[in-house]
């Protein structure tokens, strides 16, 4: 069975599953990117009644992405028979133990306990949804990237032959994007919230040892297992790197060749407050 444990160096296999009437067509492009991260979208899945309009701008881009749309039809006015759906196909793919790992693209709650039963299998969540998640699922998840990053990241990649009038347009929502997170805002927007830099702080504290120095990796991993929505991009940085370099009255990085690579790798510790000089046994400095 595969698990969490499995061979750095093996190629991961993840099984997407979309709720289509909960997850916007425009992330698409940018949501496999992101996928692409993590390992192979093997089998990319979407739900929803196809018969019905609302779900027209994802009908335009199946065929793009390889996309198998399932159809469930709505049994009762009022009622998702999607979800229902989409958690027994889960389930069966759960079982033939051919997967690393989910990716669930939703912002219903109702995937919670299925994004738990997964990790309880030993396999990776990675969820993606809007801020407007309930914190029950984004819990649930080893990962959760919020969709409005995604937005963003399309709507800054122009098409192959933009006209005038497409070009203007896609300017002023970056443009209108950049002005609500550079202000708090409510959790719709993209936010550049405050760097959490005093939970950061403890996180390295806990895992500090004698030399207080931890591989930025480490840092990561364990930031992700207490918060699985924390991500860089949400304060403005592209990298866990970029944010603790932000931050140097707090953190000090530095760079280390690898033996085991050959490369480089980061290091991060608690910046020490500078200690004044001793006195001398004169008592002169």
């Amino acid at each position: 069975m595969a698990s969490k444990s499995s061979t750095p160096n093996k190629q991961k296999f993840l099984a997407v599953l979309i709720d289509a009437d909960n997850a916007p067509a425009a992330i698409v492009e940018a949501l496999f990117e992101e996928i692409a991260k993590y390992g192979v979208a093997s089998v990319r899945r979407i739900y929803g009644d196809w018969t019905k309009p609302n779900l027209g701008s994802w009908k335009k881009v199946l065929l793009d992405h390889s996309i198998q749309p399932i159809q469930q039809f709505a049994y009762t006015s009022g009622k998702n028979s999607t979800d229902s759906a989409l958690i027994i196909d889960a389930m069966d793919l759960l079982y033939t133990r051919r997967f690393d790992g989910f990716c669930l693209v939703s912002s219903d709650s109702d995937f919670t306990r299925l994004a738990a039963r997964i990790r309880e299998e030993g396999l990776m969540v990675y969820g993606f949804g809007e801020q407007k998640t309930p914190s029950p699922f984004v819990s649930a998840c080893d990962k959760f990237i919020y969709t409005e990053i995604l937005r963003a990241a399309a709507l800054k990649q122009p098409p192959e032959a933009p006209s005038t009038e497409k070009l203007a347009a896609a300017a002023a929502q970056v443009e209108e994007i950049d002005k609500r997170a550079a202000k708090p805002a409510g959790k719709a927007a993209i936010n550049c919230q405050q760097v959490p830099v005093d939970f950061i702080a403890r996180v390295l504290d806990d895992l500090s040892e004698e030399d207080d120095w931890i591989q930025l990796g480490t840092l990561g991993q364990n930031i992700s297992k207490l918060r699985p929505a924390f991500d860089p991009r949400l304060y403005g940085c592209r990298k866990l790197s970029d944010l603790i370099a932000a931050e140097p009255t707090r953190f000090d990085l530095e760079s280390r060749g690898s033996s085991a690579t050959g490369g480089l790798d980061l290091y991060v510790r608690l910046r020490k407050p500078d200690k004044p000089d001793k006195p001398s046994k004169t008592g002169k400095r």
